[in-house]
C-alpha cells in the first residue's frame, strides 16, 4: 500500500511539473457561496427526506491553461459549519471535482471559464468518539458518491494578476440516497490570482 501511495505521489509531482512547464496561465482561487437542492419534502423513492442545500460553502480551486485556451482544473467545496442530519446527526458534505477547462481571454479584463468533469461527494457523519486505525484517528465516518459536474465562472480582472469571479456549478450525484435528490447546484463568488498572466 505504501509503495502504491509513493508511486501515485511521485506521478502527481511529475504531472504537476510538466503542466507548470507548459502552461500559458496558472490560477488559484478561494471562494464562498451556497448550495441549493430540492427540499426534504420533495424526496421520493429511496431518497431520504433531507435536503443537501443551505449553509455557507467555502472552496479552493486551481487550474492550468494551455494553448488554445484549454486546460485542467480541480476544486473542492465544503460546508463551512456542520449541519444536522434528520435533526440529530452532525454532518458535513464535501464536493470535489476534476475538470476540463475552456478559458478564452477577451482583452485584459474579462475571461470566462467553462468546466465539465467528474468527482465525488463525501458526506462526513460526526461521532461523539474517536476511532483510530494504523494511519490516523478520526471522529467521523464517510459516505462517498461519484458525481458528474458542469460549471462556469466569469473572471473580471481588477489588476493584471487578480480577479474576482461570480460562479455557478451543477452536480449530478450517483446513488445520493442520503438526500432528497441526485442533483444540487452551487453558486458563489471567488477571488483568484493568476501566476502566469498571458499578454
Amino acid at each position: 500500500m505504501r509503495k502504491i501511495a509513493e508511486t501515485a505521489f511521485f506521478s502527481l509531482l511529475v504531472l504537476f511539473a510538466l503542466a507548470t512547464a507548459h502552461a500559458q496561465q496558472i490560477d488559484a482561487a478561494f471562494g464562498v457561496g451556497t448550495v441549493t437542492a430540492p427540499s426534504a419534502s420533495s424526496a421520493s423513492g429511496d431518497h431520504s427526506p433531507q435536503s443537501l442545500g443551505g449553509g455557507a460553502y467555502l472552496n479552493f480551486s486551481g487550474d492550468f491553461v494551455f494553448k488554445n485556451n484549454v486546460g485542467f482544473q480541480a476544486e473542492v467545496a465544503w460546508r463551512a459549519s456542520q449541519n444536522l442530519y434528520q435533526g440529530f446527526q452532525p454532518y458535513r458534505p464535501i464536493l470535489y471535482d476534476f475538470n476540463l477547462l475552456y478559458a478564452p481571454r477577451f482583452g485584459k479584463v474579462v475571461q470566462p471559464e467553462l468546466l465539465a468533469g467528474i468527482g465525488g461527494e463525501s458526506i462526513r457523519f460526526y461521532q461523539p468518539f474517536t476511532s483510530c486505525s494504523f494511519f490516523s484517528c478520526t471522529n467521523f465516518v464517510s459516505n462517498n458518491h461519484f458525481l458528474a459536474h458542469i460549471g462556469g465562472a466569469l473572471r473580471l480582472y481588477i489588476i493584471p494578476s487578480i480577479f474576482i469571479a461570480p460562479e455557478a456549478h451543477a452536480y449530478f450525484i450517483h446513488n445520493n440516497q442520503e438526500f432528497s435528490s441526485n442533483h444540487a447546484q452551487r453558486y458563489g463568488i471567488k477571488i483568484g490570482y493568476t501566476f502566469a498572466p498571458r499578454d
